[in-house]
């Protein structure tokens, strides 16, 4: 049902244009990441979604995960996917080579992570939630923490989660009630219930390592007073092997608007005396280390908007070239494919426009992270892990946005056709649903970008992307041609309202911050589109460069026309929703409350 095709063209323009994979392989650590390494790296990846990933997507989708007997078992052929997964490397390909990963750059698992998503992302939930886990371990575990668990979780043999959230608590993790008893051991005894829990359970490894979030006896109240804790599914002995079963059980899943294939658990631990956990780095301070986790898949939450997105556009673009319905408007002997039809081709560019722009995005911004993380001089890497930080509300928020809006898009082309499960369109609007709530819902992206992204360093970082945009006018304006013309005019016009909506968000939060907040998401919409056409400019600058060379592959005409598509359709919103920011919040706050 599912056929995925990989866009390694366009992933290999971005990371070698945009993202600048060649300098990147230049920094202490990332030496390994060269251009013909990372060719082959994303070339297997694309053949290993479209070959063994996607074949399961619809299947999965049908059967869904199955809760019985406190035990979750995933859908034919998914455990032997992972098998295969795991075998492969590809769960350790960003981790740390001291425990067994491959140490590759943020930006190369930004593109196969994609391709993950695209071809299943119910699968592809699995692995995401390991590599968070993975992250945080290797942060602030302690050596011997790291010992146990790290290298049988990069090898992919175990898996991991995060355990937050609580039925009282929703996104208010202050209001987490998990407990957590210290042992004469040295060791815990964790006492709550969590909710849902990604991966919680399931037949694919023979072990989950749990990181759950609880309070200690002694405990301050708030956020200040939650510690995190590692709880493996089963003890783990001294010589690595398998011990009893832990008092950590799922004791019910989800039924769900979409990704039903991924088991979203209900945990219990300590039902039958305590579940044994470890503490994680120092005590009260274990939400700051679950934020690791946090931004990390928030990052790649927002990919799976981009990659859901794509995979809707192929399905669409195929139908639409297949589908015969209707004369041509300007008249034709007969019926003609709908691709013919202009409002078809408008949604068409619609969708291509805003998944080039929509990975621009997230190629540009693990490049930042790369840099932020590795490059040797202290200031670079300040500067460039505030941009990348900068980024992460965007990424997740305003890619997972515009993936629901192009998955939704994909069903309007089918026309009736998409509508009917058996076509396969509306699997990936359903399962899009989700990533504008999952790990911080929209709204609290925006706040998190109008709150610690911008107005706490009174837009400083803001005004530093800005004027990187600034230099592209400068570059467009060198070039001759209506499209660039106009794609300087709309970053220029774009520039100037962000710049606008971003003093007005820096100088106001403190004084009125409900009127401010009220702006957030508008706020947020603004930045991504306005990082969208700018990264857009700056890829048909350098798809312009190709054909001047001489180069005649028309993937770098179809470059610079899509990025003109999105100045003239997309780019215009920009200034409506600035408007929103500055302006908005008096009537959207007029109401009283006993009216809605």
């Amino acid at each position: 049902m599912t056929t995925y095709t990989a866009p390694l063209k366009d992933m290999q323009f971005l990371l070698r244009e945009i993202a600048n994979i060649d300098a990147i392989s230049q920094l202490p650590g990332y030496e390994e990441a060269t251009s013909d390494v990372v060719d082959a790296i994303i070339e297997e990846a694309g053949k290993f979604a479209s070959g063994v990933l996607a074949p399961l997507n619809w299947s999965g989708d049908c059967e869904g995960a199955k809760f019985a007997n406190k035990q979750v078992t995933v859908p034919a052929g998914f455990k032997e996917a992972y098998k295969q997964f795991a075998e492969s490397g590809w769960v350790g390909l960003s981790c740390g080579t001291e425990h067994g990963g491959q140490g590759m750059p943020k930006l190369v698992s930004a593109a196969v992570c994609e391709m993950w998503r695209s071809s299943n992302i119910s699968f592809a939930l699995c692995p995401m939630l390991t590599v968070g886990a993975v992250e945080a371990l290797e942060l602030v575990g302690s050596p011997e923490l790291k010992e146990t668990y790290l290298p049988k979780m990069i090898s992919g043999e175990w898996t991991g989660t995060m355990n937050l959230t609580e039925p009282q608590a929703g996104s208010d993790l202050a209001a987490v009630r998990s407990r957590a008893e210290p042992q004469a051991d040295g060791s815990y005894r964790i006492f709550g219930q969590k909710i849902f829990i990604t991966y919680g359970d399931h037949d694919m490894t023979d072990n989950t390592i749990h990181l759950v979030l609880a309070r200690l006896p002694d405990a301050p109240e708030g956020v200040k007073g939650i510690s995190l804790f590692v709880v493996p599914k089963f003890m783990v002995k001294a010589d690595g092997s398998l011990g009893e079963r832990n008092d950590a059980y799922c004791v019910s899943i989800e039924h769900k608007l979409g990704i039903h294939a991924s088991p979203t658990c209900v945990m219990a631990y300590g039902d039958n005396g305590g579940a044994i956990g470890y503490l994680v780095g120092k005590a009260n301070e274990g939400l700051k280390y679950m934020f690791v986790m946090m931004n990390a898949a928030r990052f790649f939450v927002g990919v799976e908007g981009l990659g859901l997105a794509e995979v809707a556009y192929q399905k669409a673009a195929t139908f639409a070239r297949e589908r015969v319905q209707g004369r041509a408007i300007e008249g034709s002997a007969g019926n003609v494919p709908i691709i013919k039809h202009p409002d078809i081709r408008r949604m068409l560019m619609e969708m291509r426009s805003r998944i080039e722009a929509m990975r621009a995005i997230s190629f540009w911004s693990a490049g930042m992270d790369d840099i932020g993380r590795k490059h040797p001089d202290a200031q670079t890497r300040k500067t460039h892990t505030a941009i990348a930080e900068f980024m992460t509300p965007i990424v997740k928020a305003w890619l997972t946005e515009t993936g629901n809006e192009m998955t939704y898009l994909g069903v309007q082309i089918h026309g009736g056709m998409g509508f009917i499960e058996e076509t396969g369109a509306a699997q990936y609007m359903r399962d899009a649903r989700i990533t504008t709530i999952y790990e911080g819902t929209t709204g609290i992206q925006a706040l998190d970008l109008i709150g610690r992204k911008t107005s706490r360093d009174g837009g400083a970082t803001l005004k530093a992307v800005l004027a990187m945009m600034q230099e592209t006018v400068g570059d467009l304006g060198k070039l001759s041609g209506a499209d660039f013309a106009r794609m300087a005019a709309a970053l220029k016009d774009g520039i100037a309202s962000a710049s606008k909506a971003g003093t007005f968000v820096a100088e106001g939060l403190a004084k009125t911050p409900r009127e401010v907040a009220a702006g957030a998401v508008p706020f947020l919409r603004v930045m991504g589109l306005l990082c969208g056409g700018w990264l857009l400019a700056k890829s048909a600058i350098a798809a312009h460069a190709k054909v001047v060379a001489g180069d005649t592959d028309p993937f770098y005409p179809a470059k610079i026309t899509t990025a003109r598509y999105f100045a003239d359709h997309a780019m215009t919103g920009i200034s409506g929703f600035a408007a929103e920011v500055v302006a908005g919040a008096e009537s959207a706050l007029a109401l009283d409350d006993a009216m809605f």
